[in-house]
Formats: C-alpha cells, sequence, structure tokens
C-alpha cells in the first residue's frame, strides 16, 4: 500500500525582507493583522498595535487615508519604539497613496511596507503615473510592497478590456471566469510595471483578496502556478462570528495544504465589544492544527455526550486553554519548544485514558456515573490521582511542574 504525503512542498517563492522578518523563500508563514483604529489617534492606534503584537501578530496593517493619518504614522512608530515593540508596520492605501507618500516623508520612511491597490491607485490617464511615484517612493526609501487586488474594488478599464477580447472568441468563457482572470492578470501586471520601473522582485508581494471561498483558492492557484512572488492570503469580508472562521479557515486551509502562501490574515468583522486580537489567535491556530507553526501548546478535549452530563470538563478544559495562553509569554522566554506541547482534558472513561496518553500532560476526567477520580498521565505513565474540589488549580500547578521539568531552560 502507498501512503500518500499529507502536504504538497511549499513552493518556494522569493524571500521579501521586511524590516528583520523574512516572508517566502520557504520561510515559516507569517501572521498580520489590521487595526481598525483612526489612525490620527495615536494613542489608540498604538495600544492596538501592542495589543495585535503581543498575542502574536508579526506584521500590523494601519489604514493611511489622510493627510492627518500620514502625519501620525511617524508618532506611532517612535511610540512602538519606545514600548520595545519592533513590530513592521504596513500602510494601507487607497487613492490618494502617491501624495501622501510625498507630502509626508516621514510616514515614507517610518512605514516597513506599502500596501497598494491597482483597482484604487487612479483612473484613467492619472493611474500609471500615480501608481508610477508610489513605486519611485518605495524604491527611494527602499520599502516593500504588497500589490493588494481586492475584487470589489477591482480595476474596471482591465476588466473591460478583457471582456471585450472574450466576446471576440468564438467561444467565449463565462463572464465570472473573466472576472477571475481580471483578478489575476491586475496582480501580475502590476507587478511586472512595478519591477520595470526599479522595484525588484524581493521587494513585491502579491496578493488577490476574494470574498468567496471557491473564488480565493482559484485565483491564488492560478497567481502560484503563474509567478514565484511571495503571496499573502486572506477571505476579504469573511463575516463575523463562527462564520468568518469557518469560511478562512475552509479557503486558507486547502491552499496551505497545497504549498500555497507566505503570510496570512483572517478578516474577521469584530462581534460588538469583542477583541481585535481574536484575528490572530484564528491565524495562529489555522497554522498550528494544519502542523506549520506552533504558537501555544493546543488543549484536546472531547465534546461531550450523555456520559458526559457534568459541564466540568467543559469549564475546565477552557480554564486549562486560557491558563496556558496566559502563561506563554513569560515560557517562551524561559523554556525552549514549550509551544509544541499537547494537553488533552477529556470528559470520560471511553476515549479519555487514551487521549491522555497520546497528550505531553493529560487529565481523564469521570463521566456520570464513573468513580469520582481524575488520572492524570505524563508522557503516556499514569504519575497521579486527582479528587475533590481543587482538581482544576492542582492540574495547572502540574502542568507547570511538567513544563519546568521537560522543556529546556533558555540562557538569561
Amino acid at each position: 500500500m502507498v501512503f500518500p504525503d499529507v502536504f504538497k512542498p511549499r513552493k518556494k517563492s522569493v524571500a521579501v525582507d521586511i524590516d528583520g522578518i523574512t516572508v517566502g523563500g520557504g520561510n515559516a508563514i507569517v501572521v498580520q493583522s489590521m487595526t481598525n483604529t483612526d489612525t490620527a489617534d495615536v494613542r489608540a492606534t498604538t495600544e492596538q498595535i501592542l495589543q495585535l503584537a503581543r498575542t502574536g501578530s508579526e506584521l500590523v496593517r494601519i489604514t493611511v487615508n489622510d493627510s492627518d493619518a500620514a502625519a501620525s504614522v511617524a508618532k506611532i512608530r517612535d511610540a512602538l519604539d519606545q514600548s520595545n515593540c519592533p513590530v513592521p508596520l504596513i500602510g494601507d492605501f487607497h487613492f490618494n497613496g502617491h501624495k501622501l507618500l510625498t507630502d509626508h516623508p516621514e510616514c515614507a520612511q517610518a512605514l516597513a511596507k506599502y500596501r497598494i491597490n491597482p483597482g484604487n491607485v487612479g483612473k484613467g490617464s492619472k493611474r500609471d503615473t500615480q501608481f508610477a511615484k508610489m513605486i519611485e517612493l518605495a524604491c527611494k526609501y527602499d520599502k516593500v510592497v504588497r500589490i493588494g487586488v481586492n475584487w470589489g474594488s477591482l480595476d474596471q478599464s482591465l476588466l473591460a478590456t478583457l471582456m471585450d477580447e472574450n466576446a471576440k472568441r468564438s467561444e467565449p468563457y463565462d463572464a465570472h471566469n473573466v472576472m477571475l482572470e481580471t483578478v489575476i492578470r491586475s496582480a501580475l501586471e502590476s507587478a511586472e510595471s512595478a519591477e520595470a520601473l526599479g522595484l525588484p522582485g524581493n521587494k513585491i508581494i502579491l496578493s488577490c483578496k476574494m470574498s468567496v471561498v471557491q473564488d480565493l483558492i482559484t485565483v491564488y492557484r492560478s497567481l502560484s502556478d503563474r509567478s514565484d512572488y511571495a503571496l499573502h492570503l486572506g477571505l476579504t469580508e469573511a463575516g463575523i462570528g463562527s462564520k468568518g472562521i469557518v469560511a478562512s479557515t475552509a479557503a486558507l486551509g486547502i491552499l496551505l495544504h497545497d504549498g500555497i502562501g507566505d503570510t496570512i490574515r483572517i478578516s474577521l468583522t469584530p462581534e460588538p465589544g469583542s477583541d481585535r486580537t481574536r484575528e490572530v489567535i484564528v491565524a495562529q491556530e489555522i497554522l498550528q492544527t494544519m502542523g506549520l507553526r506552533s504558537f501555544v501548546p493546543l488543549v484536546t478535549a472531547c465534546p461531550g455526550c450523555g456520559r458526559t452530563t457534568s459541564t466540568f470538563f467543559q469549564e475546565l478544559a477552557s480554564q486549562v486553554q486560557g491558563y496556558l495562553r496566559r502563561q506563554m509569554p513569560e515560557w517562551r522566554r524561559h523554556y525552549a519548544g514549550v509551544e509544541h506541547m499537547n494537553v488533552a482534558v477529556m470528559g470520560c472513561v471511553v476515549n479519555g485514558p487514551g487521549e491522555s496518553k497520546y497528550a505531553n500532560i493529560g487529565i481523564s476526567l469521570p463521566g456520570t456515573g464513573e468513580r469520582p477520580v481524575a488520572p492524570v498521565y505524563e508522557d503516556g505513565e499514569k504519575t497521579v490521582t486527582l479528587k475533590g474540589d481543587n482538581i482544576a488549580d492542582e492540574f495547572e500547578q502540574m502542568i507547570n511542574s511538567y513544563v519546568e521539568r521537560t522543556y529546556e531552560k533558555r540562557a538569561d
């Protein structure tokens, strides 16, 4: 019997350095996020960037839409540096980026990357000159450019041209397919223009954002086949709550399985009052559950059934997951490899002992009608049986002791 490879080999795109973060070239897939504050509000934007970076965002994009926002970018960069936060900043430009970067050289210098949308860079005869100006400035300041096409703001002149060409075919393609080809062509032709203007390929990242899962997969597969630029993945307008998470995971999971993608962002609509960092955590969990990177120890927990009528194991699983995430900043500083740890919190005797033995450390709680004891396993061996009202605290203490004993202590 021949067993297929789990993953297709990663496509080795051109490596791009973004202020010390290497994107592409076979390096680890990088997590990106975006602020939703008014960039002109230096304090609020800085605080949100710090929050995103501390959660694990390795690149952060900010809106630069007017003169006030552009004038604030260097102040934000200074504030981040004073907080010992070196996370690179990406400027998101639409319509007037050429003017803002020209009028605010301190903004152009403070940003690590410029995001240019070919569909919004200018209309008619102004398009080429305004695009050229932004590329000229990227070359002057030695900055990376993401050419980010979005189907919702597609270059209408290019779409019209391709539609006209398609209409002349003896067997025209479906109009939807022409739209997808326009998205791809817009990115590739813009990248070619940027290189012709002097921007090297190792300063270019491409993205083609779609809001339909199947379209995103189709476009990126084609884009990957037709270029070797580093690629930024993301399902645009993914939606709110579970819909946005499921849609993003479905699309990006397939592309990552295909070996496609060098950076990712999860474009979730925040739920009222929710934390902006949710998009960072979801991105990390997608990469980690696919075995591509490790960020925090994973918790394996059963879904519950009629054998687990008590909610205690659910509460414990939630508590343990929160504990691990809170402990990780400290653990990461002191213990090498702790992010690879697996923890199991199981609810009954059916799969509990087996899953607990498979984890680095696991606990099998008693199901309904079972003896009220909870055996704990470390690296496959039963070490202790917990019982009583302090199981949660005792198990957390055992996890911490396991980390201290098991993972190599970093030099101070």
